[in-house]
């Protein structure tokens, strides 16, 4: 699980950073090519990074209480996502959007609420 979030970590800083250049591959581009579909992509990357980041931590900190290390994950994962969000009113390929950033919050919210139902198989 640790080098799933990791890896997909790795993958959202490359988005970010081709999309703030303005040069996301159109493979990439055409997925979120429907009606609120930048809403759906921001739920969906930001909560599976935070469903990621969360079971890994769980897997190696097992003893520790679930809610509260969900919580603290969920919390940091949305500081940056914010300055993320807020940082795109400095780059003339991207727009800073107050409903951009309530789905990424409602992304990191829902998975980490899967993260913390969620029994993984014994290992």
């Amino acid at each position: 699980m640790k080098y799933i979030s990791a890896l997909f970590l790795v993958f959202v800083i490359a988005v970010i950073i081709l999309v703030d250049s303005g040069n996301l591959p159109y493979s990439i581009r055409a997925i979120y090519d429907f009606p609120n579909g930048d809403k759906v992509g921001h739920f969906i990357l930001f909560g599976l990074l935070n469903f990621f980041i969360t079971g890994a931590f769980f897997f190696s900190f097992p003893a520790q209480p679930r809610g509260w290390a969900a919580l603290s994950i969920g919390l940091v994962l949305a500081l940056f996502i914010s300055l993320e969000e807020f940082s795109q009113q400095f780059f003339s390929t991207r727009t800073f959007d107050l409903v951009d950033l309530f789905f990424s919050y409602a992304g990191v919210i829902t998975f980490a609420f899967l993260a913390v139902i969620w029994k993984p198989p014994h290992r």
